[in-house]
């Protein structure tokens, strides 16, 4: 594990493993390094593979004050230590923060996404106007179980009894240990999660070639989101993985990266 010094001076934990063009994966909420630590390991034998963890999880550290660019500032100080420019691969809320560093002139080469968590129609209900708010104001008094339970039922959709279930689970103290940050994730997304399509001039700078993934077998939103996403513009494409969920199989999405990291032209 190394760190890198951010623009505000906060510091950021990452571990890098392989060799060849760099490229950074990006986590969604909850997500620590050691989340993508299987993934990484797959792509290492192709690319200089780096993992982080997000301020405020894991070993990185934070600012008194959020806001999206102190993240973008974040992958650009990784960046700089990769060489200078990256490709990045960002799952769910990650595939967002990843996309709009993209748009604010991170040195990033090619970009690859799955299931970005947009809510686009109204296969299911979007996220309640005071989302953040709540977060929020359940993170400033510590009730982080309180917190990871109203993402899971506001922003996944779980029902209020399976969340009582996952209390229970061995993993719900992890989930405790980075929920100060699901505010974050929220701020990301904006209004991305409010039922409405998404605004056509939002990452119109991105030039580099864009992969947009998704499963088939999740829920139907997350699909429309891709599709519509990758819809937006010429150098997006989407590709689409059979029986495949939000937490897509590491050894199905592994192969698919290295041919669109690799592919020269390809858009």
């Amino acid at each position: 594990m190394d760190k890198v010094l951010s623009a505000d001076g906060t510091a950021i934990a990452f571990e890098q493993q392989g060799s060849g063009p760099a490229l950074v994966l990006v986590g969604g909420a909850f997500m620590t390094r050691y989340a993508s630590a299987e993934l990484a390991g797959l792509l290492s034998e192709h690319f200089t593979v780096f993992t982080y963890d997000r301020r405020g999880r894991g070993d990185s550290g934070d600012g008194a004050v959020y806001d999206v660019q102190r993240e973008v500032e974040d992958l650009d100080a990784l960046i700089e230590r990769a060489g200078g420019e990256a490709m990045l691969f960002g799952m769910s809320s990650g595939a967002v923060l990843a996309l709009e560093a993209t748009t604010r002139g991170s040195a990033v080469t090619r970009l690859a996404l799955y299931e970005p968590p947009f809510v686009t129609d109204d296969s299911r209900p979007p996220l309640p106007a005071d989302y953040v708010a709540h977060l929020e104001e359940l993170v400033e008094r510590g009730a982080y179980g309180d917190a990871a339970a109203y993402f899971m039922t506001a922003a996944v959709g779980l029902p209020d009894e399976a969340v009582d279930g996952m209390r229970q689970a061995p993993f719900w103290a992890d989930m405790e240990a980075v929920a100060r940050t699901l505010p974050y994730d929220g701020r990301i997304m904006g209004d991305t999660m409010s039922g409405c399509p998404l605004p056509t001039d939002r990452w119109q700078s991105v030039t580099v070639p864009v992969l947009v993934g998704s499963g088939d077998a999740g829920a139907p939103h997350m699909l429309t989101g891709a599709r519509e996403l990758a819809g937006l513009a010429d150098n997006f494409i989407l590709q689409v993985f059979p029986g495949q969920e939000h937490a897509i199989a590491p050894a199905l999405l592994a192969p698919a990266l290295i041919a669109f990291l690799t592919a020269e032209g390809q858009a």
